[in-house]
């Protein structure tokens, strides 16, 4: 049966968060006073992410809330006590940075151009409504999404299926009728396979090493000019898959 819809994961996916944070944490760094702290830029964004990936999988597994683990980085970042006062502001100034370098990949816009008139749209976001509906509105591109479903919101995280069967009833259809676009090949790729779902994987840079594959995915690509190769979608974008 054709697919009728495809639901998208939001950072690094459509959103070029690794790009932002990086530009967001060197201004950061260097405003507070702290580039001598780390050897280089890079190792302290490295460093930043490594404390990220720690606390937002208590936050996942419900260990914290949205704000607590945004104050827990701070504070394991700084290595030093901070009231959840100073932690929030430490944040706040932090997320002035990262969002003045906010920025869509430049194959966004163009594949969803190309998707808009043949699929329907929804998010997917391991994050809190808050925050992804503000970014896709600055971004310019929160109406092309019939809804926009977060974990902090639903209760229950990607690679839950749980998780992927919510943004299929938000939609109102079947699984096997819905794709999931996402770059993480487990949290993404994997979790869509197993909800039944077509599942898409964007490998930009070609970094990781493939989750093994079944007949709904996940597909593994490195544009989303691809998409509609992969959808069968009637459009003149789009680009042979570089990745079987």
């Amino acid at each position: 049966m054709s697919i009728k819809a495809l639901v998208w994961d939001i950072d690094d996916t459509l959103f070029d968060y690794t790009g932002a944070d990086r530009a967001g944490m060197r201004g950061h760094l260097a405003a507070e006073g702290l580039l001598d702290t780390y050897a280089s830029p890079d190792q302290a964004l490295a460093r930043w992410r490594e404390i990220t990936d720690v606390h937002w999988a208590r936050f996942a597994a419900g260990e914290t809330g949205w704000q607590g683990q945004r104050r827990d980085r701070v504070r394991a970042f700084l290595d030093r006590p901070l009231s959840d006062a100073e932690a929030d502001g430490w944040f706040e100034r932090y997320a002035g940075h990262y969002e003045a370098a906010w920025a869509l990949f430049p194959d966004t816009v163009p594949a969803l151009d190309a998707l808009a008139a043949s699929h329907r749209h929804a998010i997917l976001s391991n994050s809190s409504f808050a925050n992804q509906d503000r970014k896709l509105r600055v971004l310019g591109v929160r109406d092309r999404f019939e809804s926009v479903l977060c974990a902090a919101e639903l209760g229950v995280s990607k690679p839950a299926v749980a998780a992927f069967h919510a943004a299929c009833d938000a939609l109102g259809l079947p699984p096997h009728q819905v794709a999931y676009v996402g770059d993480h090949p487990e949290i993404d790729g994997r979790g869509a396979a197993d909800a039944g779902m077509l599942s898409i994987w964007i490998d930009r840079a070609g970094a990781h090493t493939a989750p093994d594959s079944g007949p709904r995915g996940p597909h593994r690509i490195a544009s989303l000019a691809e998409l509609p190769v992969i959808l069968g979608a009637d459009t003149r974008f789009g680009a042979p898959s570089t990745f079987r």
